[in-house]
């Protein structure tokens, strides 16, 4: 709407000119040009009644109404009104000629038919400054200064005021080996001459690594305020423009500022936007990046040593970043910032649900406890699901069960609203059933959490496990259980009904994988040896994948086929033979599901454990 007002006075403008044409045009009669010798022959004749002169053009009337020729080859017409030319040479003779004949006449000033034909040439031109204006501005408040278009290659780095209060250690949950690798940098930014007296160096770049949401940008931030210096914020992707050179230009401004202010700190998100890989591209790579990316490297390299910058940036894929930045002297220290424990998920739950009313039932110990592999992000969202549940369901207070039922949302999807017929549902409830039996057989196995026959997401029924420890080693016994239980859904399918079903078209597709990565980058094969190849690794971008050579024969790759089959056949043939000792219990639990559609942990295992079925299974 503000954008509206700027634009007004010109749309005015064009409204005014329009009407003002209009009723010009509505006024003037229908006028025919004739040619002079017509015109001669009316003087002539006694038959005009009315002329108005203006330079060398001549309007007038007829007194009576008479059929012209107007084009040659053409019908005569009735002229009322006409118009014509006069020769230069006419001059005096002609106005004694109007007099003689009584003929009114009116000399109009050429200045005054200038003058608005003037205006309605310029008019063109002064709307075009007009919406050339307007885009300026708007481009000013899209580049955040003054200048507009002009400086279109100036930073767009945003500086946090340090005079404002800002986020320090304090605000971040966890992180405790993080926090005490950033103090040296902290150190360096407040006395750097203590350094300087020792002769030490502290790295000028410093890479935070880790998955999506475990909270790298939200260290950078606090990193500068307990350091109290200007942090300067970018994105990767604002260096890259259309315009090629506009990058480039933006990376010197940015530590052209940053350096004016030292001591201060530079903070690059998401840096493989600009840093990836160079030449992986099928028809070379995009200039304009890669311009970006070697003014980076150069700049980073071209520090003063007496100058107080730190350079950090933060990524998920530091395997696709090109080589020169993670070099000494540039990125040079590198800081994984991994996913949470569950002590420091029970602290980042705690600064999550301030300002929220909870009930005395929720326990953060147990939901830390309970959701293992999530994220600070992920359980930020988790708190704020659960306070929606509780807001949906007209509660004052948010209980345990608003928080159980975020969780089924996070991990498993919202509940959708979908008719099933009772065939599709009982086949999906054997398919779950076999699921959870082979998970609750098997030694090892993830503690199954819930099981459901209630559409949720994409999927039409869910068998939610959850580990009950932070895992970061898999052993060969543990993945192959983790075979068995994908597939024995599909085995439960065609023990029941003697033919599979397009539902386990996912639960294929997992253990594939999974299969392929035991063989082929695990070293779990005997026939294929302790060796990575690379098959089934996720390559960033399409032209690394198809530029890197096979580090395996035609020969190798058939072994690994094999190889690959032979693991998912014995996984398959696993729960087919829990499945069929325990037909029994597999039906009961089926039952159980196709009564409750939901079942917990507890009602699961006292099934399994050869308990009576539920009421009317």
């Amino acid at each position: 709407m503000p954008n509206f007002w700027k634009v007004a006075p010109f749309l005015l403008l064009v409204l005014l000119l329009s009407l003002w044409n209009s009723t010009v045009n509505l006024n003037e009669p229908l006028r025919h040009t004739i040619n002079y010798s017509q015109f001669v022959e009316q003087l002539t004749a006694g038959n005009i009644k009315s002329v108005v002169i203006r330079k060398e053009a001549l309007n007038g009337e007829l007194r009576n109404e008479t059929s012209l020729l107007l084009q040659e080859g053409g019908k005569p017409a009735p002229v009322k009104y006409f118009r014509t030319v006069l020769p230069p040479f006419q001059g005096e003779g002609l106005l004694a000629q109007l007099q003689d004949k009584k003929v009114t006449i009116t000399i109009e000033s050429a200045e005054r038919g200038a003058l608005w034909q003037t205006v309605l040439a310029l008019l063109p031109w002064l709307l075009i400054i007009g919406v050339w204006v307007v885009i300026l501005k708007r481009n000013q408040q899209i580049q955040g200064g003054p200048g507009g278009l002009f400086t279109f290659g100036a930073s767009k780095a945003r500086l946090y005021d340090v005079s404002k209060p800002s986020v320090t250690f304090n605000d971040v949950a966890g992180m405790d080996n993080v926090k005490l690798e950033l103090k040296e940098t902290i150190e360096f930014l407040t006395d750097p001459s203590r350094f300087e007296r020792i002769g030490a160096k502290v790295p000028k770049g410093v890479l935070l690594v880790g998955p999506p949401g475990t909270g790298k940008t939200l260290i950078a931030r606090a990193t500068a305020g307990e350091a109290a210096v200007p942090f300067y914020n970018i994105s990767a992707s604002e260096f890259v423009e259309m315009f090629v050179g506009v990058g480039a230009s933006r990376v010197r401004d940015m530590f052209k500022k940053a350096k004016s202010t030292h001591p201060s700190i530079i903070f690059i998100d998401e840096i493989d936007a600009v840093g990836r890989t160079r030449g992986t591209g099928l028809g070379g790579g995009h200039d304009e990046r890669e311009q970006t990316l070697n003014q980076l490297l150069s700049e980073m390299d071209g520090f003063d040593p007496h100058e107080e910058v730190i350079v950090m940036a933060a990524t998920n894929r530091p395997d696709v970043l090109d080589p020169a930045l993670l070099r000494p002297g540039r990125f040079d220290r590198h800081i994984v910032i991994d996913r949470p424990g569950w002590k420091e998920r029970k602290a980042i739950l705690e600064i999550h649900v301030r300002g929220k009313k909870l009930s005395a039932d929720v326990d953060l110990e147990t939901l830390a406890k309970g959701t293992p592999g999530m994220t600070g992000a992920d359980l930020e969202n988790l708190a704020n699901e659960a306070a929606l549940v509780a807001l949906r369901q007209g509660k004052e207070l948010v209980d345990a069960h608003d928080f159980s039922e975020a969780k089924d949302i996070i991990l498993m999807g919202s509940v959708k609203e979908l008719t099933i017929s009772d065939e599709e549902k009982r086949i999906t409830a054997y398919h779950e059933a076999g699921h959870t039996l082979v998970a609750w057989q098997l030694p090892g196995a993830d503690p199954i959490y819930k099981v459901s026959i209630i559409p949720r997401g994409m999927a039409m029924g869910v068998t939610q496990l959850l580990p009950g420890e932070d895992r970061h080693y898999y052993p060969r016994s543990y993945l192959m259980n983790r075979l068995s239980i994908s597939l024995a859904g599909r085995v439960a399918e065609k023990m029941v009904y003697a033919e599979f079903s397009s539902g386990a078209q996912n639960d294929l597709k997992d253990a594939t994988a999974l299969a392929e990565k035991m063989v082929a980058q695990w070293g779990m094969s005997d026939k294929v040896g302790p060796m990575n190849l690379g098959r089934g690794e996720e390559h960033p971008f399409l032209g690394r994948e198809l530029s890197l050579p096979k580090r395996y024969s035609e020969e190798m790759a058939w072994v690994m086929d094999q190889e690959i089959q032979q693991i998912i056949r014995e996984a398959e043939a696993t729960a087919a033979g829990i499945l069929k000792d325990r037909r029994d219990t597999l039906d009961a639990l089926a039952g159980a599901l196709l009564q409750e559609e939901v079942l917990e942990r507890e009602d699961v295992e006292r099934i399994l454990r050869g308990s009576p079925p539920l009421q009317g299974a």
